[in-house]
């Protein structure tokens, strides 16, 4: 069957917006990092992260012994759009998670640890560097 003549352009645009959509998911996609957290120290964040045992859930990297596979890897979390899935991944929002994720998330398996803000800011610096 034939399109119709003024259907023919509106196929047509949907085809190119299709295609785009496609050619942007590729490999050459620019993805949008997390931003610098302020008040953090990601030196900080990284030794607060062995101190609040958060490898003993997570893979994190250049976090000695941070190899587990209960939560998340935490590789390139700074490209993450969402944390857990609830919140978009903003500076604001990963301290928020870190310091009261049950509150963020009733019955999620990470567990609240205690963190102070301070400490989740740090945490949230280092993470942000993870690319």
């Amino acid at each position: 069957m034939k399109a119709q003549p003024r259907r023919r352009p509106v196929v047509l645009a949907m085809l190119a917006a299709a295609l785009f959509a496609v050619a942007a998911c590729g490999p050459g996609e620019r993805r949008v990092a997390l931003t610098a957290v302020p008040g953090g120290d990601s030196g900080r964040g990284a030794a607060a992260m062995g101190l609040y045992g958060c490898a003993a859930c997570h893979t994190i990297p250049g976090v000695a012994g941070a190899t587990a596979s209960v939560g998340p890897p935490l590789t390139d979390f700074a490209y993450r759009q969402y944390i857990a899935g609830q919140l978009t991944n903003t500076p604001e929002n990963l301290v928020r998670w870190i310091m009261d994720p049950q509150g963020v998330e009733p019955g999620t398996a990470m567990p609240n640890m205690g963190v102070t803000e301070s400490d989740a800011r740090d945490i949230a610096a280092y993470l942000a560097t993870l690319k």
